[in-house]
């Protein structure tokens, strides 16, 4: 699957930033909370990757980690976008912003390449499963507004195309052996309680923020079926993540490149309402 870098801008409604999805704030700010972590996620696994570029010896590698980067850097500019109107709402986007650029920097500053590069592959792995979770199940969005489901689909879409790519330079530039499963499956138990901190922590920071989202039981129910539920988020991820922890795990395992059939269709969509907007 040889990524493809799309150069989509995504017009989204301004007045709807607090409360887009179908089901209320409750989950609108959990995807919002996701997305504020996408400028600064993205350029920590671009950097990651591209340290070890000159290391890739394989020309059809090369051509993937260009994809790769390419793609991670449009996700990290819409998103940048999205998460202005967050401020601009009235919401502490800049200044979670500001907060993750420091741990990330301080982890690149003073964390081996090889630790970062296997963090990048983890959180791969969480995108990755986050964006079958969206693909599968069309009723995650339901009638949530339009725009917004088109920047999450191609997020998610794009994430799955391109899901192996850091785990290919993985294998390909770190020793087989136990070390490296250990520090793989090690540094995924790591990712997951930082990675869980920081979402829920963000999360809590914007429901707070917006006060008209808060002290509302119905919304607060709907969020825990959402995440919890018998279908729920993290339900849907239990036996992926697990998958992980095989020895001899790679990302097309579970093979789905079936859900981007419909990427040309969906760019088509976001390109016809651009020039509708426009």
């Amino acid at each position: 699957m040889l990524p493809i870098r799309r150069d989509l801008r995504f017009t989204l409604p301004a007045d709807r930033i607090k409360d887009w999805h179908e089901q209320g704030p409750f989950i609108t700010h959990f995807f919002n909370a996701l997305s504020l972590l996408f400028p600064q996620g993205e350029l920590f696994f671009m950097d990651s990757v591209r340290h070890y570029r000159t290391s890739i010896k394989d020309p059809e590698l090369k051509k993937h980690v260009q994809g790769f980067i390419g793609q991670e850097a449009m996700h990290s500019r819409e998103h940048v976008a999205y998460n202005d109107l967050l401020q601009a709402a009235g919401l502490p986007a800049h200044t979670l912003d500001r907060r993750l650029k420091t741990i990330l920097d301080l982890q690149k500053k003073h964390f081996p390449a090889s630790f970062n590069l296997a963090v990048t592959i983890a959180l791969e792995h969480y995108t990755a499963m986050l964006a079958e979770i969206l693909l599968s199940d069309p009723s995650r969005f339901g009638d949530s507004i339009k725009r917004y489901q088109q920047m999450w689909y191609w997020h998610a879409l794009e994430e799955t195309e391109h899901k192996a790519v850091a785990f290919d330079v993985w294998n390909s530039v770190i020793k087989p052996g136990p070390k490296r499963y250990l520090l793989r499956t090690g540094t995924m138990l790591f990712t997951t309680v930082l990675f869980w901190l920081v979402v829920f922590d963000f999360h809590l920071r914007l429901l707070f923020a917006d006060r008209r989202a808060g002290g509302h039981l119905k919304g607060f129910w709907r969020m825990l079926k959402f995440l919890y539920g018998p279908k729920g988020v993290f339900p849907r991820m239990a036996l992926p993540w697990l998958d992980y922890f095989k020895p001899g795990f790679h990302p097309w395992d579970h093979d789905n490149r079936a859900r981007l059939e419909g990427i040309d269709a969906l760019v088509e969509e976001i390109e016809r309402n651009n020039g509708l907007a426009g």
